[in-house]
């Protein structure tokens, strides 16, 4: 059954109907029990609650008769009202009320609105509130304590409502919420956060006036009622609105700029006129001509949600689909099922995409064209609702697409005046990002003609003036002008055969490359090893400078704007990034930097994945991710180079993070080409390496791998404890148990036990393998006992990984025994943990685990809604396994309620994809088959199954 207290008291069967429970009293009476849903409420209580201050003579026994009357208005084997010495208690689950399960949800919708998942948050805050149907405890309001806890759900309520406006405001939904919004601020005209979020949302649909409105409005009720001024969080809105600041919602998944945007009015309308009517807008130009900034500026003025997909630090073609995924935020696959032979990141991108409104911006597709050109083809004719805003050197190429080519800035005629000049963009480019630098300087009658001298030598170009105009820390105007013409004849009298482009930018990076000292040239072209930029740490050890030089050689390159400093992490400009690598190359020491980065990383990443079982795990992921382009870089930097060793070593340190991640595709086409390199066999002193590369490799459904024999043979070959304790999991989940069932499991593990000795983490999952074998064997007291030794061994370590996948075997073993209550509990920490990692897919599978505990205990409506959560989840995030084990548990739900068709529907649509490659996929290939017969049998009978077949 389930409770509904946020609104009129309601019971609600399983199948939809409602049970009718009385009057108001014995409505009031539930409603107070439900406050306290699984805990003792002591019969004073309750007096109070249903009579006030002056109950009538024999109180408790009418209590007692009100109780008596609850019972029997409830369904028979339906009875959970205990009595208990103290008072009654109400025996249900916390999350049959809707009131806890509101405050559960709402809770999660916060936790995930903090984490910026925007769309997590959205969903899960209005599942949250969609459970309420009135004001909440309608029917006891009356009663003693109830006003407090309706009040204090009515502002969770309220919270919720506006941290879902925040997730809404961040996907750029901002013409709906308006309406919503008014009405919320008339109801309560004093919360200020949904003042600012109105003000906000005003702002970002271009109704500034309306927004600057509102604000007075609330100072001016501020004032009058409470005798205060706005809060600083309100002011700060109302200061962004006043400088042009807010801008909606683009901001959480556009880069952000510390710049203002300069001309480009003409093209940014066009560029919004023909994403209005076009599908794939490609903005073509010279490098530095500002088509990267266009796009952002263009996409920030688009209603709805936008993802930006930076492609410059690309070094291959097919890591394109994978870019994509990342910006998307979507995973290659979960933890319990592997990726379908063939299975390409294009179909994932596809399946998540198919309905799916969205603005997908592609960064620098010049280097990596035709596969982007390829997916954004494939993209646009599988999924309606996506459109493409690409920028590139050059088209893509492709039919239907629309092109806003981009060259330089407007730059003024010869014999401009002072105040003419200042109406060209070029002119306006400069002088702004002058006065960054020089806040006095001004274009003045004085300067004009040098300043247009550099605008037009320059061709208007933007990165070039903003280097120019950089300059002016150190030089004048003057003597900037006179270095153009000094140095850079090309940019007008060049050979004419070169790209323009490719002049320009490389003669004001050269230009800029001259202006630096020795120690800031050394420092620049080193820092050009590193991918996807650098800490401050790294940048140091692997330049190789003493540490006072090279913290004065990079605060240098930051102030010439050589090297950008953001989140703690110093990047290059791309164009200047590639200039400074051909100085690496030129000073010998290329190979060498090459080496001082693998090896750094390397042991990063073999330091990192140490911690990765420990309590410390969230911290060294986060970490991961920041340095994940660096890692990626430097694995295939040693492959290409031949270092068989470094390579292999990379790869085996780096295969935990990338299940933890779900980024098993591109750790597969990672491995594979190590494997190559590799050969065959085992090369001496690498065979646990050689032993990850042939798993991680085989994860794609790459073509034939090296056979490595079962597990006992993989833990035999090992001369001690492995560097890299995952390669058991790995093993194991590849292979399958020993044939020769649980007691060949025993005999294994007590064999690794004597090769690792003590280490907890690696017994842990030792016992977990053991007790999960003796699951299958069924042999449910020594699996329970096994289970809890591992969950007792990953709780020690702090790892929620393996403390999770523990916890769903030990729920699948309760349901098992007829404990569904103990099931509950193990999957509701399980589920916990898995949204700390932040896994959607890995939600998926822990929902199907409920699903499939909820289904044993008879629980179908319940089994139903978590198959269907699971389902919707797998189709988001791309996952067609768990799409596949979502559909089996559906067809389960349908079978044992009697719909065969459904049942056989959802069975064949489970068998598409997603399940062959590994010992796991095989398993559920086998049940869903065998599912698909027993409900052939049952067609034949002419009769569902029975229950208990489930």
């Amino acid at each position: 059954m389930r409770f509904r207290i946020l609104g009129p008291t309601q019971v609600v069967l399983a199948d939809g109907r409602e049970v009718p429970v009385g009057g108001p009293r014995l409505r009031a009476l539930l409603a107070l029990l439900l406050l306290d849903a699984g805990r003792v409420v002591s019969a004073e209580r309750l007096i109070d609650g249903l009579y006030g201050e002056h109950p009538p003579r024999g109180a408790a026994n009418a209590l007692q008769s009100q109780v008596s009357r609850l019972r029997q208005a409830l369904p028979a084997g339906h009875d959970p009202v205990e009595f208990h010495p103290a008072g009654y208690r109400l025996a249900v689950d916390p999350d049959d009320v809707d009131a806890y399960r509101f405050e559960r949800l709402a809770e999660a919708g916060r936790r995930a609105l903090v984490d910026g998942d925007w769309h997590r948050a959205a969903a899960v805050l209005r599942e949250a509130l969609e459970l309420w149907r009135g004001p909440a405890l309608a029917d006891a309001i009356g009663a003693a304590g109830a006003p407090a806890q309706a009040a204090r759900l009515e502002e969770l309520r309220l919270a919720a409502i506006e941290d879902r406006v925040e997730a809404d405001l961040a996907l750029g939904v901002h013409g709906t919420l308006i309406a919503e919004l008014r009405e919320l601020v008339v109801a309560h005209p004093l919360r200020e956060r949904a003042r600012g979020q109105l003000i906000r949302a005003l702002a970002a649909l271009g109704r500034p006036a309306e927004a600057l409105a509102e604000f007075e409005d609330a100072r001016h009720t501020l004032a009058e009622q409470l005798g205060v001024d706005p809060s600083a969080e309100l002011a700060a809105v109302h200061l962004a609105v006043l400088r042009g600041e807010e801008r909606g919602s683009a901001e959480p998944v556009l880069p952000s700029q510390l710049t203002t945007f300069v001309g480009r009015e003409e093209e940014l309308k066009r560029v919004g006129d023909l994403l209005g009517d076009r599908r794939l807008v490609t903005l073509t130009g010279p490098g530095g001509a500002g088509k990267t900034r266009l796009a952002i500026e263009a996409a920030g003025r688009v209603d709805g949600e936008v993802r930006f997909v930076e492609l410059a630090g690309l070094a291959d073609g097919s890591d394109v689909p994978q870019a994509v995924l990342s910006a998307l935020g979507l995973r290659d696959a979960g933890l319990r099922a592997p990726a379908e032979s063939g299975w390409q990141t294009t179909d994932r991108l596809v399946e998540a995409l198919a309905e799916r409104q969205l603005l997908l911006v592609l960064d620098n597709c010049e280097h990596v064209l035709v596969d982007a050109a390829r997916l954004a083809a494939r993209l646009l004719s599988a999924c309606p609702a996506l459109r493409v805003l690409a920028t590139s050197r050059e088209p893509l190429g492709l039919a239907g697409e629309a092109l806003c080519p981009l060259s330089g800035l407007t730059v003024p005629p010869l014999g401009a005046s002072v105040l003419d000049a200042d109406e060209y963009a070029a002119v306006g480019l400069f002088a702004q990002r002058a006065a960054d630098v020089a806040p006095d300087f001004t274009v003045t009658p004085a300067n004009v003609e040098m300043v247009l001298r550099i605008c037009r030598s320059l061709d208007g170009l933007p990165l070039a003036i903003e280097l120019a105009a950089a300059r002016l820390r150190a030089l004048s105007v003057a003597e900037v002008a006179a270095r153009l013409d000094d140095r850079f004849r090309l940019l007008s009298t060049g050979n004419r055969a070169v790209s323009p482009r490719h002049r320009t930018l490389r003669a004001v990076v050269e230009w800029s490359w001259d202006l630096l000292d020795n120690a800031e040239r050394e420092v620049a072209r080193r820092l050009t090893v590193f991918a996807g930029g650098a800490t401050l740490e790294a940048a140091e050890r692997i330049c190789g400078l003493p540490t006072a030089e090279f913290v004065d050689a990079l605060t240098g390159l930051v102030d010439k704007s050589f090297v950008e400093m953001t989140g703690g992490r110093y990047r290059m400009l791309e164009t200047v990034r590639a200039f400074c690598a051909e100085r690496l190359a030129e000073a010998g020491e290329a190979d060498q930097l090459r080496r001082a980065h693998t090896a750094h990383f390397l042991e990063f990443a073999w330091t990192a994945s140490d911690h990765l079982r420990c309590a410390e795990q969230l911290h060294w992921l986060r970490r991961l991710d920041a340095e994940r382009d660096n890692l990626h870089a430097a694995l295939r930097r040693a492959t290409a180079a031949g270092d068989a060793s470094e390579a292999a070593g990379m790869v085996a340190a780096l295969s935990f993070y990338w299940w933890l991640r779900g980024m098993r595709g591109e750790g597969a086409r990672l491995a594979a080409d190590v494997l190559e390199l590799l050969g065959t066999e085992a090369p001496p002193g690498l065979g646990e390496e050689f032993a990850l590369c042939v798993y991680n490799a085989s994860l794609a459904g790459s073509g034939p791998l090296p056979s490595l024999g079962t597990q006992r043979s993989v833990i035999r070959s090992l001369d001690g404890p492995p560097r890299q304790p995952f390669l058991l999991y790995l093993s194991g989940i590849s292979t399958g148990p020993p044939s020769g069932g649980a007691e060949d499991v025993d005999e294994l593990m007590g064999e690794l036990r004597q090769l690792v000795g003590p280490d907890p983490w690696i017994n842990a999952l030792g016992a977990m393998g053991t007790g999960s074998a003796l699951m299958w064997s069924d042999q449910r007291d020594r699996a329970r006992a096994a289970l809890a030794t591992a969950l007792d061994g990953f709780r020690g370590t702090g790892d929620r990984w393996g403390t999770m996948i523990t916890l769903g075997a030990l729920g699948e073993l309760a349901a098992w025994q007829g404990d569904p209550e103990t099931a509950g509990t193990h999957m509701d920490e399980a589920m916990g943990l898995v949204e700390a990692l932040g896994s959607a897919v890995d939600q998926a599978d822990m929902l199907r685990t409920r699903g499939e505990i909820r289904l044993r205990a008879g629980d179908l409506a319940g089994a139903h809604d978590d198959f269907a959560g699971a389902l919707l989840l797998a189709q988001r995030s791309g996952a067609p396994e768990f799409v596949a084990s979502a559909r089996l548990g559906l067809a389960q739900v349908a079978r044992v309620r009697g719909d065969l068709a459904a049942a056989r529907r959802f069975c064949e649509e489970a068998l598409t994809g997603g399940l062959t490659g590994w010992y796991v996929g095989e398993a559920a290939r086998a049940e869903i088959i065998l599912v698909l017969k027993e409900i052939t049998e049952a067609e034949k009978a002419g009769a569902p199954p029975s229950a208990g077949g489930a």
